[in-house]
């Protein structure tokens, strides 16, 4: 069973409703999938919260009065019943549960951008502190076969390097950082006088698509993806030259010169 599946599936295996099968199947998949038990662990902790804050109104015996007087006379009694057990504590279970469902897909969209949105400050503050610090390079060298095996065995994925200096990007070394929670390769370029610190990590499922550039405490960032992997630049340069530059990286990494 996939994320797809798993995900149509959640809310029912949530509240019990699953057969056995079924429900096998969805406690195979979360057991390798932390999006999707993160899913199910946020649903439970809001219907939870729900449960337990809701309010509750009691409808006035004149409603119910009235709302039996305006059924048709020919409705029986047990149906009349029914209705009022859908019209009172039946409708507010439903609607509560259409809340639920509701707020939990909510969550589901938000998740990316918020993702987004706290990966653009530490990136900013990563950059800002490679410049006011004496950790802007591990590494010193505008050799890409000396930047590339440097990485080797320090981190679990191979960064992509490559010199830009045809294109005005020389490389000038490169360091580790830390970013959400794991540990990425960073590589550093010049434009004249401007550092560009590009960002490398494995793509995953919790980050929201690339956009347009976007800016934090006056230093511009660009994000794209390519070959499994997630780039973030960050420079003071403006925006036109940082996607100049990006343009560059994805040109020289489809022209395989980063194996050179």
């Amino acid at each position: 069973m996939n994320c797809d599946e798993t995900q149509k599936l959640l809310a029912a295996y949530s509240d019990g409703e699953l057969d056995l099968t079924r429900t096998l199947e969805i406690e195979e998949h979360l057991e390798g999938c932390e999006s999707c038990r993160k899913a199910v662990e946020g649903l439970s902790t809001l219907k939870k919260a729900i449960g337990e804050g809701a309010p509750y109104y009691k409808a006035p015996m004149e409603l119910r009065q009235r709302v039996i007087a305006s059924l048709p006379r020919s409705v029986p009694a047990e149906q009349t019943r029914h209705f009022w057990q859908m019209s009172g504590w039946g409708a507010g279970l439903a609607m509560a549960a259409c809340l639920s469902i509701g707020l939990f897909l909510g969550a589901l969209v938000y998740r990316p951008h918020q993702f987004r949105k706290e990966v653009v400050s530490e990136l900013t503050s990563s950059h800002i502190r490679s410049l006011l610090a004496t950790h802007l390079m591990d590494v010193v060298s505008t050799d890409q076969h000396t930047v590339k095996p440097w990485f080797d065995g320090k981190i679990d994925f191979a960064p992509p390097v490559q010199d830009l200096a045809d294109h005005g990007f020389p490389l000038v070394g490169g360091r580790l950082d830390y970013i959400h929670g794991r540990t990425v390769a960073v590589l550093i370029y010049q434009a004249r006088k401007h550092i560009i610190n590009l960002f490398i990590w494995p793509s995953t499922g919790n980050e929201a698509e690339p956009s347009s550039p976007t800016s934090e405490q006056g230093y511009n960032l660009v994000n794209w993806r390519k070959g499994g992997m997630t780039f973030w630049a960050v420079s003071d340069l403006n925006t036109k030259e940082l996607s100049e530059f990006s343009q560059a990286v994805e040109s020289e990494a489809s022209s395989g010169t980063s194996n050179r």
